[in-house]
């Protein structure tokens, strides 16, 4: 090794040109093929990278990046295991991001990387974080956090039946001001496309594990243009690599490294980063068990500190080294970090950092950046007060939502297939088993007549299960929306209902009809069909309610229908109202599937001389008479409300 600086400098600073010899000396020009027509190079002579990446002229906010400060933050969590416990997972972290520059988090695994990434990107919503994170001197609110920064996380959440071009759309319709015009936002999405090299995809769909899409590392620039399609001012990126193959891995953050030209500040988290995508960092924060043990410039001059903290390690590239580290800088940090956490030394990792110079000239550093008063743009100080959680209304979101997403599934066999096959193999079964039923009042065949009326009531319970998975399964990308301020919760549940609502429409008229007239039922049709479609809206947003408290969908799955099959008991045929124990007589009024069955049977046997056991009309017998059918309908359509305002 040749001579090295004396101290590390602070970050953000012109690194100090390092002499090296060997291999080290020469200039090498490190790159991959890349896909979208320009072939980036990256050259470095020694510890200097310099990036000849062509300049990205989409951004509309050139410089326009914000300095991230945090000092002090400390972040406790209840302990899972022992609810009276606390445990701490940062410990007075202290540093600073700066525009225009690409940092780095790394550490061992369960060091509280995106702990940390979450905590600026005010994504924790449980545990205590005390300290100070600040945006161009100023307190962040949410909702600013929401809609002017980005965040990449480590899983891709996309739509699968989309298409790089529609989801990017999709996303700027909900991100960017309703007002702007559609065919701006396209050449806006264009752009986008063209900086993230994804031309070669750009008409092809996301797909899913079972159909084939884009390649992981196309997903993973998919992901970076949601963030950047409405220009953000900040872009969090967790574990950008996670996944991919070295060669995709060097080729994403090669586009990332380009975009700090366009001033945005830039955090990422990454693990093991290639010798490539290490040297692609301006700045490096390393953490162990949520401590920070290094802060400042990337590569050699990080070395050097931990070779004069810690004499006993092992000099970088010596010939004591195992040859295959020698002259991989990430290599080395990782292989040491790790290695002092399995040692349980990240105590005097610590310690040694809050002691050594380099903490006070990070000190200093991060004093000077959160008092600098520097006056902000009028654009700037507009995003930092905020107030409205998204760029747009509910009702354009629920709009957007509809036209992007509900047009596709509509045409999506393996969308609809659950939510027709069933209820129409039913419709069929009753209809063949019940023919002419009805034509037939005989005190013989009544107890026929209440049957198919019951069964035609219960069964919209227990197909609502078949809506619950769209929730469950949804929910990483219902979450990313959200953060990402896409739109409202109230949105997103109009949507899916209207949505959902709008194709049974249609299905329940075919369903009614197979039922209704082959089984000879009376009464009107019209309050048949209303009965059937509420029943079957109110067991909708039952399964919404259950699937968005459900941790999983093997809970969601057990607690439908053990719930459904409960009010089976209370609706009135198995055991009637009157029978029931005053104890447990409450609970049929809180049964919506009670209301639905008292309006059918009123429905099919009022002005009906039919008769039941003990010589009673049907309805009498059944303590229905006198009763409204109508007035049974809106008490059932109050339930759909309350299930409705519990799943929102």
């Amino acid at each position: 090794m040749g001579a090295m600086p004396a101290s590390p400098t602070k970050p953000g600073t012109p690194p100090k040109r390092m002499i090296s010899i060997d291999v080290e000396s020469q200039t090498r020009t490190v790159g991959t093929p890349y896909r979208g027509g320009h072939q980036p190079r990256l050259t470095y002579d020694g510890d200097i990278l310099k990036n000849s990446l062509p300049e990205f002229s989409g951004a509309s906010r050139l410089n326009g990046g914000m300095k991230v400060t945090f000092k002090d933050l400390n972040y406790r969590v209840t302990n899972n295991a022992k609810s009276s416990e606390r445990i701490t997972l940062l410990t007075r972290v202290s540093g600073f991001l700066l525009p225009a520059h690409l940092t780095a988090l790394m550490g061992p695994s369960g060091s509280s990387k995106t702990t940390l990434l979450d905590v600026l990107a005010g994504r924790k919503t449980v545990g205590t974080i005390r300290g100070q994170v600040l945006f161009s001197g100023q307190r962040a609110s949410r909702t600013f956090l929401r809609r002017y920064t980005g965040y990449v996380e480590q899983f891709d959440a996309l739509i699968d039946n989309l298409t790089v071009f529609e989801m990017l759309l999709y996303t700027a319709e909900l991100k960017l001001d309703m007002r702007m015009s559609f065919l701006d936002k396209c050449k806006k999405v264009q752009t986008v496309i063209e900086q993230l090299a994804l031309n070669t995809c750009r008409d092809t769909r996301i797909g899913s594990a079972l159909l084939r899409g884009i390649s992981g590392g196309q997903a993973k620039r998919v992901n970076i243009g949601i963030a950047l399609v409405s220009d953000p001012r900040v872009l969090f990126l967790d574990e950008p690599t996670s996944g991919l193959d070295s060669y995709t891995a060097n080729e994403v953050m090669t586009v990332v490294k380009g975009l700090v030209k366009n001033g945005i500040t830039i955090c990422a988290t990454i693990h093991s980063p290639t010798p490539y995508c290490f040297n692609l960092f301006d700045t490096l924060m390393i953490l162990l068990r949520g401590n920070v043990v290094y802060f400042g410039e990337n590569g050699l001059a990080c070395i050097n500190y931990f070779e004069t903290a810690f004499p006993e390690v092992v000099k970088f590239g010596s010939n004591n080294g195992h040859p295959e580290m020698m002259h991989n800088k990430a290599e080395w940090i990782v292989d040491l970090t790790t290695k002092a956490d399995r040692d349980n030394r990240h105590a005097a990792f610590a310690e040694k950092y809050e002691g050594s110079e380099l903490k006070r000239v990070n000190a200093r550093a991060l004093s000077q950046h959160m008092s600098d008063a520097t006056e902000l743009p009028a654009e700037m100080l507009k995003e930092l007060s905020t107030k409205a959680e998204t760029a747009n209304p509910w009702f354009y979101g629920v709009y957007t939502l509809l036209r992007y997403r509900m047009g596709r599934d509509i045409m999506d066999i393996n969308f609809l297939g659950p939510r027709i096959m069933d209820k129409f193999v039913l419709a069929l079964i009753i209809m063949s088993l019940y023919w002419h039923v009805g034509g037939n009042q005989a005190p013989s065949n009544v107890n026929n007549i209440t049957a198919v009326l019951f069964l035609w009531t219960i069964l919209p319970g227990y197909a609502a299960a078949s809506y619950m998975p769209t929730i469950v399964l949804e929910r990483p990308l219902y979450v990313r929306e959200r953060n990402d301020g896409l739109y409202r919760p109230i949105t997103y549940l109009v949507a899916k209902m209207v949505e959902e609502l709008t194709i049974f429409f249609f299905l329940s008229l075919v369903l009614t009809v197979i039922v209704f007239a082959p089984c000879q039922l009376g009464g009107s049709y019209v309050l048949f069909w209303l009965v059937n479609f509420v029943t079957t809206a109110t067991g909708i947003a039952l399964g919404y309610f259950i699937a968005a408290i459900s941790p999983n969908m093997d809970i969601a799955n057990a607690a439908l229908p053990a719930y459904v099959t409960v009010l089976l008991f209370f609706v009135g045929l198995l055991l009637r109202n009157q029978d029931q124990p005053v104890y447990w007589r409450w609970f049929s009024y809180l049964d919506f599937l009670k209301y639905a069955w008292g309006a059918q049977m009123i429905n099919q046997f009022e002005g009906s001389k039919a008769m039941a056991l003990d010589f009673q009309t049907v309805l009498k017998f059944y303590n229905l008479e006198g009763q409204s059918k109508w007035l049974n309908l809106l008490y059932e359509t109050c339930f759909l409300l309350l299930f409705l305002i519990l799943a929102w």
